[in-house]
């Protein structure tokens, strides 16, 4: 079991493999597959890291990281050159003390203990290595690609924003409320009544030495009917095998979600209608998705995050080497609530799962048409 390899590529046109640790030297993506002449800059990255960035504020881990985008092949003269691109972001404020001393106490919740067995040891244990939130900074930036190449080509636009945290909920919104309120609060909540009610939730288990989780929701407009490869290559499949990836994800639901499944027939099919010249649905309970495929509808999923498995109270756990059980504190630099930095990391995996799916569907060519 241990000589088999990780899986650290996603995508079959449009593909992203991912590198780097916590506290390595840097983490990053290579993206393979985009298009030629797409209009690129370093700004276009920098732009959605800073939406992911630790150290903003309250609510968010106090590790300091610059995360400044360092671009280093596959565009030229502003534009992409069809060659793979290579981004980075360095690993700047690293403390990795308290993980040597935690060495072969593994952490409820984290992966350190999995990672031990899998890979007999020799994984990068400090900051969870590998499995450490630290390296959605590069599904970020990949993201940030596959938006822009939707954008430009389709007109697509994917927004999101913290639903629920803590079993705070916010009210049912529109986008236009989500796009207009959301980067104004720390939570990034479309609700400003209900971000506050988080923030001070959020604060309160922190002083406590306690974590909250939450759900993001995240909606993709103007995407293309037809979207998506049935059978085994369903949109709903890859989408959440792409989330999936994001460290803390435990659900992933699309329209209504489980709630679908306690209605009748009659209250959850969508029915069909005539607008501006084109079919839609009358509502959109199936999520934008029928049979694997987009149905013109905005794609809509929620995503739900555990809480924050680093705490500051005593947990119980077993040493390694001793087999003994212990009791540990765990110290450091942690989000009390990662939701809040998730949205974009949400907002970037599900562009590159659609930008993947819309070169393979032939609606992206591969050359993109500019102006010279």
């Amino acid at each position: 079991m241990r000589g088999m390899r990780m899986s650290n590529s996603i995508g079959t046109i449009f593909r992203v493999t991912s590198f780097g640790e916590s506290h390595g030297r840097c983490v990053g993506v290579v993206v393979d597959g985009c298009p030629a002449g797409l209009r690129l800059s370093t700004e276009d990255i920098q732009g959605e890291l800073d939406r992911r960035r630790p150290g903003q504020g309250s609510v968010s881990t106090t590790r300091a990281e610059g995360d400044r985008a360092d671009l280093l092949s596959g565009v030229f003269n502003g534009h992409t050159t069809g060659a793979p691109i290579c981004m980075l972001v360095w690993n700047e404020d690293r403390d990795s003390s308290g993980y040597e001393a935690r060495r072969w106490t593994p952490r409820p919740g984290h992966a350190d203990y999995t990672a031990h067995v899998r890979y007999g040891g020799f994984n990068d244990y400090r900051g969870g290595g590998r499995f450490s939130g630290r390296i959605t900074a590069g599904f970020v930036m990949a993201g940030a690609v596959a938006k822009r190449l939707l954008s430009d080509a389709l007109g697509v636009e994917i927004i999101a924003h913290s639903k629920e945290i803590g079993g705070l909920r916010a009210s049912d919104l529109g986008v236009d409320a989500i796009r207009m309120n959301a980067q104004g609060n720390p939570v990034r909540c479309g609700d400003p009544e209900a971000a506050e009610r988080m923030v001070e939730s959020i604060m309160k288990a922190s002083a406590e030495g306690n974590s909250l989780g939450g759900v993001v929701e995240c909606h993709a407009l103007n995407l293309p009917p037809g979207v998506g490869g049935p059978v085994f290559d369903t949109l709903e499949g890859d989408l959440a095998k792409a989330l999936y990836a994001i460290p803390g994800v435990k659900a992933v639901e699309f329209g209504l979600g489980q709630e679908i499944s306690r209605l009748k027939g009659s209250e959850s099919n969508d029915e069909y209608a005539m607008k501006d010249g084109r079919i839609v649905t009358r509502t959109n309970r199936a999520g934008g998705i029928l049979g694997g495929l987009s149905d013109g509808m905005p794609v809509t999923c929620s995503v739900a995050f555990k809480p924050t498995p680093s705490i500051g109270r005593a947990q119980r756990t077993v040493d390694i080497e001793t087999l003994e059980e212990v009791t540990i504190e765990i110290g450091g630099r942690h989000d009390p609530c990662i939701v809040p930095r998730a949205v974009p990391v949400v907002e970037g995996m599900v562009a590159v799962v659609l930008a993947d799916h819309a070169i393979r569907a032939g609606l992206i060519p591969t050359v993109m048409e500019v102006e010279r």
